[in-house]
């Protein structure tokens, strides 16, 4: 499966200390968006450290106006609080969902974790209906526990 194909090239990239934190976290964007066909929006968001918002890091896609996102808005802002991977196979189904493009059907965004606490994720739209399952979470959750070991 791709997913296995993908991951020691996650681990390259992590481990390249060449490079800076933000260009690393642009790769693994630009691998998954270009090698996964159904994720169309590949980004991450980190926690302010004094203020309960995220903030856009490295991503693509789309551009996107929602650079800072208060926690408990939308599905980043929900998976802020809590603490938990959140699958939204149908966005139009979601109250509390924040509009990026109205070619996204599909969202999913999985936490990261450094020293216990959640510090940001990897958030993913896609523009075909219902495309994530456990096999997505398993990756994203892989890809996640590498980016923490690279973000102090």
């Amino acid at each position: 499966m791709i997913f296995e194909q993908l991951k020691p090239q996650i681990e390259a990239i992590v481990s390249n200390n060449q490079r800076t934190v933000d260009e690393r976290l642009y790769s693994i964007c630009e691998l998954l968006e270009k090698n996964i066909t159904y994720y169309n929006w590949v980004g991450f968001y980190f926690s302010h450290a004094t203020k309960e918002e995220l903030h856009l890091g490295p991503y693509v896609g789309a551009p996107t106006d929602h650079t800072v996102i208060p926690f408990g808005k939308g599905i980043c802002g929900q998976v802020a609080l809590s603490h938990s991977n959140f699958v939204v196979p149908d966005v139009k189904a979601q109250d509390n969902y924040i509009a990026c493009s109205i070619t996204v059907k599909a969202e999913i965004v999985v936490p990261i974790f450094k020293n216990g606490k959640n510090i940001g994720q990897i958030d993913i739209d896609s523009n075909t209906p219902d495309p994530f399952s456990q096999l997505d979470e398993s990756f994203l959750e892989f890809v996640c526990e590498q980016v923490a070991n690279i973000l102090s």
